[in-house]
């Protein structure tokens, strides 16, 4: 008696998604550019030398975090 092996099943083939180069450089530019203004606020603006003038409150609210990212402040 022969035992038959069972057949497999045809393996489902991945499709890349293709993206056009257009709209690939505006979404690299838009992350660019938002990573810039992050780096900024973040690790740049000072409170005194910002760039809403004297206004602190976005230095005071990323203070922490820029600390803790190893950004002197003081």
């Amino acid at each position: 008696m022969s035992v038959s092996s069972p057949t497999p099943a045809p393996a489902a083939v991945a499709t890349p998604v293709v993206i056009p180069l257009s709209r690939s450089l505006v979404w690299l530019v838009g992350t660019a550019a938002f990573a810039a203004l992050l780096y900024y606020f973040i690790g740049i603006d000072q409170g005194a030398v910002s760039v809403f003038g004297a206004d602190a409150h976005v230095h005071e609210f990323v203070h922490d975090g820029r600390h803790f990212l190893g950004f002197p402040c003081h």
